[in-house]
């Protein structure tokens, strides 16, 4: 096998890795446009999720989804049905429809909500030109980074479209970081560049068939990073395992670290006892059949995301 081939019956990561944070605070470093913009996005989301303001946003937005799918070989250029499957998944879990929101524990039940988001396949190009919302790239690179590489044809993928009408969703044929090995996806939070702005995912965890490999084979992925998309952050914080940090999220229980696999309830750190860590949320780290819901105040965050950055989505809608 070539030296800077894929060989596709490697076993996925044993753990959830994912890139946005390390995105984050680059852009934060190399661009003071985003950080001011960040700012302004807290202060609303705080103003949000304390009540302190309304939404003002009324039934569902629906939000165009265009998926750039990014392959080195045949077996990576996924197939419309493993994309629809993705969209079905991230239909399911942005309105509380999942059959598995069931398994949440009792004791957070009353805190699952209906984020009243759903997402469809583009049907109209940036041109009004007809479309079924997917590209198609074949690429000369096997493996893509957290660089946004991925995110421009002449680095050998895909130019986004206009980031205030779509939705960008890039399938990659692999993504590595050379500090912890293979990503499973990464999201640009609210606030940064037009042009790289969108998740990104590996092949081989987008969807619920085709190329989809357990234990990230449930769609989950793609929930976990447009929740990125919409300001959401890790509900322990990413403090690595303190418990100083914070998602800024009242009803989620800080959290000593991420949760891996598919825990027991209850699994207690940072005097969150007795319940524990929320690791059924879709914003840990846990494995695809073990995250299962949103809070209430994440979806304040993302009201006070459509109704900020992210406001011409509900245009579209009105």
């Amino acid at each position: 096998m070539p030296e800077n081939e894929t060989d596709e019956t490697t076993p996925a990561p044993v753990q959830r890795v994912c890139g946005t944070m390390p995105v984050h605070r680059r852009l934060l470093t190399e661009d003071r446009s985003y950080a001011v913009a960040r700012d302004a996005l807290e202060n609303r989301a705080f103003a949000f999720e304390q009540g302190l303001e309304t939404p003002a946003r009324t039934g569902v937005t629906v939000i165009p989804v265009v998926v750039h799918v990014i392959h080195h070989t045949p077996e990576q250029d996924i197939g419309d049905e493993q994309i629809v499957s993705q969209i079905d998944v991230l239909n399911q879990d942005y309105r509380m429809l999942n059959p598995d929101v069931s398994r949440v524990p009792e004791v957070w039940q009353p805190l699952v909500a209906d984020c009243r988001i759903e997402f469809r396949l583009a049907s109209q190009g940036p041109h009004g030109e007809p479309t079924n919302g997917i590209t198609r790239t074949r690429t000369a690179t096997d493996t893509f980074g957290m660089d946004d590489a991925i995110k421009f044809t002449e680095s050998g993928g895909q130019d986004a479209w206009p980031a205030d009408q779509y939705l960008n969703f890039w399938v990659a044929p692999r993504l590595e970081d050379p500090n912890v090995g293979e990503i499973l996806g990464y999201a640009q939070f609210p606030g940064g560049p037009d042009a790289t702005d969108g998740v990104v995912i590996t092949h081989t965890f987008v969807g619920t068939t085709g190329t989809a490999r357990a234990p990230f084979d449930l769609g989950r992925t793609a929930t976990h990073e447009v929740g990125h998309w919409l300001n959401l952050f890790h509900i322990w914080g990413d403090d690595g395992e303190g418990c100083s940090g914070s998602d800024f999220v009242a009803d989620t229980p800080n959290a000593g670290g991420p949760n891996f696999g598919t825990p027991r309830f209850p699994h207690v750190t940072c005097n969150n006892a007795p319940d524990g860590d929320m690791f059924v949320n879709y914003m840990d780290y846990t494995d695809d059949a073990g995250m299962f819901m949103f809070t209430q105040g994440q979806v304040a965050r993302m009201d006070a995301t459509l109704e900020g950055p992210r406001s011409s989505f509900l245009k579209t809608n009105a």
